[in-house]
């Protein structure tokens, strides 16, 4: 395995919840988990480091890396940037993916599987910058949200039911995306991820 498809193959494992904040990855252990070299794991790692997904501490090691307010309130700037964008000038926006990522989020709701609705906003998400049709975007739209699974793992700790409270939001934007107001879409999305942003960053400070 080379080092850009074990660093992807990270990426998703961080991005599936399977890593907590501030956990070390132990050399030895990632070398036989991936089936890698040393050498292609280091580089891997400095992959990794770039993307703001782990840190490496001098003489202690590689951790999955934790947030704070400061990098909380950026991750939310660039996503404000990018999804509101998609939502008014994607060209290839598929609301019919859409309306069925909440349609599952909202089942997963009803039943209280806190998990699979976060799962399900998250595809959500990824599907709207989707809908621009860029490459680019897509790649950077993976790494901002394996970013916010972590923000999100620090966040259940503190409100298990945290992702629920966007389901209503998201069922609305599919709903002006269908009457063809993508404008309005995009203001309400706008305008939920800077607050929700704010929420975020409280959380997060009250567990400090």
């Amino acid at each position: 395995m080379r080092a850009d498809s074990a660093a992807a193959a990270m990426r998703r494992a961080i991005s599936a919840g399977e890593y907590a904040p501030g956990e070390q990855l132990i050399e030895a252990e990632m070398v036989e988990k991936l089936t890698v070299s040393r050498n292609t794991l280091r580089e891997a790692f400095a992959m990794l480091v770039a993307d703001g997904l782990v840190e490496r501490i001098r003489n202690r090691g590689v951790f999955i890396a934790q947030f704070g307010a400061a990098e909380i309130r950026d991750l939310y700037l660039a996503r404000a940037a990018i999804e509101p964008a998609a939502l008014a000038w994607g060209e290839q926006q598929d609301v019919d993916k859409l309306d069925e990522a909440v349609t599952l989020a909202e089942a997963a709701l009803a039943a209280g599987r806190h998990a699979d609705v976060a799962t399900a906003n998250q595809q959500f998400h990824r599907q709207i910058v989707a809908g621009m049709g860029s490459a680019t975007l897509d790649e950077t739209m993976d790494r901002l949200l394996a970013r916010m699974r972590l923000v999100f793992l620090q966040v259940l700790q503190r409100e298990p039911g945290f992702h629920g409270d966007y389901v209503g939001l998201n069922r609305r934007v599919v709903t002006l995306l269908s009457a063809g107001r993508h404008s309005d879409a995009a203001e309400a999305l706008h305008h939920s991820l800077a607050q929700t942003s704010r929420r975020v960053q409280e959380i997060i400070a009250q567990g400090t």
